[in-house]
């Protein structure tokens, strides 16, 4: 299932309903894809995290690695702007 921007302009409450709705997908064995700004939400949700800068796949992995340790510059940068001022 695509998920375009899930959360985009819900209150707290409503993101915690949407994250639990995509967990129990996943528990029940579908496949999603998540369209996401929203580091921290994609951070819950994900077992995968791509990012993508111009259409092209930047970094990949596990979101604990490229959150957490991000390899690329590139990724870097868009996380200290996004998480310094998210």
């Amino acid at each position: 299932m695509l998920f375009d921007e899930p959360t985009s302009a819900l209150d707290p409450e409503l993101v915690g309903e949407v994250l639990a709705v995509i967990k129990d997908l996943a528990s029940e064995g579908w496949t999603t894809v998540i369209v996401t700004h929203e580091i921290r939400f994609a951070e819950k949700v994900a077992d995968q995290v791509l990012f993508l800068d111009g259409g092209v796949i930047v970094e990949h992995g596990p979101p604990g690695q490229v959150i957490a340790d991000p390899r690329e510059e590139r990724t870097r940068r868009f996380l200290r702007r996004v998480l310094d001022h998210g």
